[in-house]
């Protein structure tokens, strides 16, 4: 089995490989990447390795890092990703001593990843299974940990086909899970070395709530006006969240975060709004304008301090994106039907913090409950930040008991 795994993750090269040379921009970076990886280094001292998928793992990560650079300065980090979208923004992050490409899942790839240093744990965030570095680090006696976990009945470890790789949840020391239908599911098959967490991304949209800067533009453009903001709107979002944008009272202003910057997708939003809009990045403070389209990337966790409430793009397509940065703020959050892989977004909806919407009529409704019914809008909003508070605490859980676990097998 071990043979027919390691051929499928050498097909999925060559398919990217091939994506690369028709000109696939994403496949390019993530061969090239893998390509001008440091030779193998070798120094004295003790490394822990993390490894993401992409952006939104590394932040359910970073919050352990930092933890770990604080109470253990002695070791070193080297962050790895999958993918190109978290390696290109967090190429240079200031707490990893070193940040690379991970190598495909081959034997061989990692048998020579664990020369690069001398790694004394590693952490897996989230879901990424690669069974050949599980295989290697287990061989070296090296402790790995998943953090922030969740999983799901219907994966393959749960599947009468599965028994391969329920075999391979075998080389991790622990598993550090966001909740306990998950701890459930280990113990299901025989996988008791777990420990109910929460989940960390909420100590970091918690820490990114407090550490929030003012904008005195954004204060400009909002002038005292209610503010309603679309994190991450995809077109389908868009056409849905203009009508409603029209017909939005004088003391309102609304600003548009599209997950696609690009010129070509601006003017498509423009074509929509029509008129009465400013540009992030042409932003005049003398001029008084309904709508602000951000054209810009890296700001809008923090502008959420100033929604009263909040659309997340995304549900009309695969998911929907991070629903956390706002509902740390207390702000409802209203999303499209494609939401139940997130469990924040699951139990938001079940208590009255979130509201998914699948139709013009459904999203005309929401807003106006939460434009002019206060009681409605109150409640809402404390169901969002008592459930954020509830949430804090994952990254402390995991470093007692990465201490405990670490220090005692090392004793």
């Amino acid at each position: 089995m071990r043979f027919l795994y390691t051929s499928a993750i050498r097909i999925y090269e060559i398919g990217v490989k091939t994506a690369a040379l028709f000109g696939n921009q994403k496949a390019k970076l993530w061969v090239e990447g893998r390509r001008t990886l440091p030779e193998t280094q070798t120094d004295d001292s003790n490394w822990i390795w993390f490894h993401a998928a992409s952006l939104g793992e590394f932040e359910q990560g970073r919050p352990v890092i930092e933890a770990l650079k604080t109470q253990y300065p002695q070791f070193k980090i080297l962050l790895s990703f999958f993918s190109p979208s978290g390696y290109e923004i967090r190429k240079n992050y200031p707490l990893a001593d070193e940040v690379v490409y991970l190598p495909s899942d081959t034997p061989k790839n990692a048998s020579l990843w664990l020369k690069r240093h001398h790694f004394v744990a590693a952490f897996f965030i989230k879901y990424e299974f690669w069974f050949n570095y599980m295989k290697a680090l287990k061989d070296n006696d090296i402790p790995l940990f998943y953090i922030s976990l969740i999983l799901k009945p219907n994966q393959y470890f749960f599947q009468w086909y599965g028994g391969w790789f329920r075999k391979q949840l075998q080389n991790v020391t622990h598993f550090f899970v966001q909740d306990e239908p998950t701890e459930k599911l280990l113990h299901s098959i025989g996988i008791d070395n777990t420990t109910v967490c929460g989940d960390t991304r909420f100590d970091r949209v918690a820490a990114i709530a407090l550490q929030a800067k003012p904008f005195p533009e954004i204060e400009s453009f909002i002038n005292g006006r209610k503010c309603i903001i679309a994190g991450s709107s995809w077109q389908p979002d868009e056409k849905l969240l203009v009508n409603c944008i029209h017909r939005l009272p004088d003391d309102y202003c609304f600003i548009m975060a599209p997950h696609d910057i690009s010129e070509a997708h601006i003017s498509q939003i423009k074509e929509l709004l029509g008129s009465d809009y400013q540009l992030y990045t042409e932003l005049d403070d003398k001029k008084t304008s309904k709508v602000l389209v951000l054209n810009t990337i890296g700001i809008l966790s923090q502008l959420y301090q100033y929604a009263r409430f909040v659309y997340i793009g995304g549900g009309f397509g695969v998911n929907i994106h991070n629903i956390q940065e706002p509902v740390t703020f207390g702000c409802p959050v209203i999303f499209g039907p494609k939401y139940k892989s997130f469990k924040e977004a699951v139990d938001l909806v079940s208590f009255g913090g979130a509201f998914s919407i699948s139709s013009q009529a459904e999203l005309d409704a929401v807003f106006g409950r939460l434009l002019t019914d206060e009681s409605s809008y109150h409640k809402a909003s404390i169901v969002c930040k008592d459930y954020v508070e509830a949430q804090i605490g994952a990254t402390s859980g995991i470093m007692r008991g990465f201490s405990q676990l670490f220090f005692e097998e090392k004793a």
